[in-house]
């Protein structure tokens, strides 16, 4: 069991709804010494892939791309939720569903933060149904860039969103998958490692 793994058994709190809080460690309060181990293991995971820049989604998304960024010697790009007034010049644009927050939002990034040239991993701190995933590969292939592979800290395996990202063809990497919960007992169960 990896350390993701051990905290989440430790801190995480299986809530109503297929909802597993971890906001004590990964995405409210953040364990940076977490955050590092993690950026080490992508690292590894992503030996031999030629990024050059990561990008993610705000808000839970930015922390932990930024020390994993740390691992890759690369800069961070995140997707905005909302267009602010210090944004200017074209924007890449897509609609994600947020499975936490019930609502359908823009992600807007600046076309001058990625290109053609770039070989981007994309980080993230939850995948259940793929849609901020789909979110962020379409302003990738707009921006005629290269998905390098995908970084996520939870994945729920017993949602679609996994399974429609490996479908399309990308390495998806996920540190703990959680295969089943019970919000009753706070029964969490991982999936063993292939």
């Amino acid at each position: 069991m990896n350390c993701l793994e051990e905290r989440i058994l430790k801190d995480g709190i299986v809530k109503e709804g297929n909802v597993l809080k971890v906001d004590s460690f990964l995405n409210h309060q953040m364990d940076i010494d977490l955050f590092n181990e993690m950026g080490k293991e992508w690292k590894k995971r992503f030996e031999g892939a030629n990024i050059n820049k990561i990008l993610t989604i705000e808000a839970s998304g930015i922390g932990i791309a930024c020390i994993a960024a740390q691992h890759f010697g690369v800069p961070v790009v995140f997707a905005k939720k909302s267009k602010s007034v210090n944004l200017e010049g074209e924007m890449y644009v897509a609609e994600v569903e947020s499975f936490t927050h019930k609502c359908k939002n823009q992600v807007i990034v600046a076309k001058k933060f990625l290109n053609e040239n770039d070989r981007v991993l994309i980080i993230d701190d939850f995948l259940a149904n793929g849609c901020a995933l789909q979110g962020l590969i379409q302003i990738v292939k707009s921006a005629g860039a290269t998905v390098e592979g995908i970084g996520i800290a939870v994945e729920k395996g017993f949602q679609a969103g996994g399974r429609i990202i490996r479908n399309l063809g990308f390495q998806l990497e996920s540190l703990a998958i959680v295969d089943d919960m019970d919000s009753k007992t706070g029964m969490i169960k991982f999936r063993e490692e292939q």
